[in-house]
């Protein structure tokens, strides 16, 4: 896996916990719900590459 993908989902996770730290103290936790939701389906689609390739070699190695 490359390095600067796990930087890229460390820094969304990051954004992430710090939006919905903000909205929970302004009072707005369902914006903050929304705000986690949104960042676990950002880095799902940030890792489908990862996953595609993965099968991929599996299927090379395993003739199926």
């Amino acid at each position: 896996m490359d390095f600067t993908l796990i930087l890229k989902i460390a820094t969304v996770g990051l954004i992430v916990a710090i939006l919905q730290q903000i909205l929970s103290k302004l009072g707005r936790d369902e914006y903050g719900m929304l705000v986690v939701l949104a960042g676990i389906a950002v880095i799902l689609l940030m890792l489908v590459p990862v996953f595609v390739s993965l099968l991929e070699t599996v299927q090379s190695v395993l003739p199926i």
